[in-house]
């Protein structure tokens, strides 16, 4: 038996929800601990702050917020001690830079005359004030800060806050500092957890409100934001992380070598947690065993398979299917965070009327590996988990920007008849002020 579960197209369509899982169901102990937390911030403010920081931190700030200054030594310190990494960051940020631009250039402002006299429109705005949340702990995540710090900046926000947990010596990690530097934050605060979005999202005498608040975090970070949504904008609900292959190998490789490249970039979504789901949609039994094998032989080869091996033979799959069509079926249904298409002709997967649809982020041919979403190629590793892919798509200047819609009107029969619909309609709704205040506007 394989380390990741080997099953037809037909075996999993029947036991999909067992194997979707879906959203984990509202775990009501961790519901009741954030609710508390996000009360005493509420009532209590920076006193609530401290208790939390005191209680779940590493270490203890001085103050919460972290002069800029620190981020730019840590930047001074980070180009002279670890060039390499240095010069990868600033690739990633100048790629994330012009992806992100040419996103912005996609939302415009516009006004159409719908009508004679009846001129409607959109204005894109940006929020105001953003903050941007890298988590620390076991994995420091240096490149989130970059992935969601630059697409505020390219959106036009003005104040842009990178909060992350304290860590030695009471400031967050010192390469998230040197990431915020390059990202080009305007304002650093050491602080972590649900505490820290319940600061940003209600404001407290230290920390300023701010309009929305994007970026990843564990269960507390997650929850504190569902629970907050209304108060504060949120970027999106992310849960464990996950990834499909698609894989089919092609003429030129051997299938064992074609396999091996499909088994890495499953251990490398299963390396995060153990929640991490990693799978792969194959044409036959020949392409499973061979995948079988790849993922044995790589495991071997980590310094700590531990954490890949349990995650792969808790959730890991082979789904064996019988057409092109039944493939694009499962993946839709699906619907996930990272989706890979390595076959010989990708670009076919996206026509026709059983094409692929649902997924955050796609990868086409063996070349576009997901670790180059993940850090370096300018599209963001901020995406939709848990099958929400079905309904939106991962972070992007679009969550940092709004659109309000205007409407101008001049005197004519279009306008007119515009009034009298709404007064008709008011009237059927009996919403009487309605039909007065379009009333009164007829000649």
């Amino acid at each position: 038996m394989g380390i990741a579960k080997v099953l037809k197209a037909r075996e999993f369509k029947e036991g999909a929800q067992s194997f979707l899982e879906g959203k984990a169901p509202l775990d009501g102990d961790l519901n009741k601990e954030v609710t508390n937390i996000i009360a005493a911030v509420r009532s209590l403010g920076d006193q609530a702050l401290w208790h939390y920081t005191r209680a779940f931190e590493k270490s203890i700030p001085h103050n919460f917020e972290v002069p800029l200054e620190a981020a730019r030594e840590a930047w001074e310190r980070l180009s002279r001690e670890d060039p390499d990494l240095a010069g990868a960051l600033d690739l990633s940020a100048r790629q994330l830079r012009i992806f992100a631009r040419l996103q912005r250039e996609q939302y415009r402002d516009f006004e159409a005359e719908l009508s004679p006299g009846i001129f409607a429109g959109q204005r894109v705005i940006p929020v105001e004030r953003a903050a941007i949340y890298a988590p620390g702990g076991r994995f420091p995540l240096i490149s989130s800060a970059l992935m969601a710090l630059i697409p505020a900046l390219e959106a036009g926000v003005k104040d842009r806050y990178l909060v992350s947990p304290p860590q030695e010596g009471g400031l967050p990690d010192w390469r998230i500092l040197a990431a915020a530097h390059l990202g080009s934050a305007t304002r650093i605060f050491a602080l972590g957890g649900a505490q820290a979005v319940a600061a940003f999202a209600l404001g407290t005498d230290g920390i300023p409100k701010a309009d929305l608040i994007a970026g990843p975090g564990n269960k507390y970070v997650a929850e504190a934001k569902r629970i907050l949504f209304g108060e504060v904008g949120i970027d999106l609900l992310a849960g464990p992380t996950d990834v499909l292959i698609i894989w089919e190998a092609g003429e030129g490789p051997s299938i064992e070598g074609d396999a091996a490249l499909a088994a890495a970039d499953m251990i490398a979504q299963a390396e995060h947690d153990l929640d991490a789901r990693a799978r792969a949609l194959v044409p036959d039994e020949a392409h499973a065993a061979a995948l079988e094998r790849a993922l044995e032989a790589a495991l071997v080869r980590l310094p700590d398979p531990a954490i890949a091996r349990g995650s792969l033979e808790a959730g890991g799959l082979i789904i064996i299917y019988d057409s092109k069509e039944e493939a694009a079926e499962l993946a839709n249904l699906i619907a996930p965070e990272h989706l890979e298409v390595m076959t010989p002709r990708p670009g076919e997967w996206l026509e026709g009327p059983g094409a692929l649809r649902n997924y955050g982020s796609l990868f086409l041919g063996r070349a576009a590996a997901e670790v180059l979403g993940d850090y370096s190629a300018g599209i963001n590793h901020i995406l939709p988990t848990s099958a929400s892919a079905r309904f939106t798509g991962g972070l992007s200047v679009r969550q940092f920007l709004k659109t309000p819609t205007t409407l101008r009107c001049e005197e004519g029969e279009a306008y007119q008849g515009a009034l009298r619909a709404a007064e008709i309609i008011a009237r059927a709704e009996g919403l009487g002020g309605h039909a007065a205040s379009a009333a009164l506007r007829k000649v």
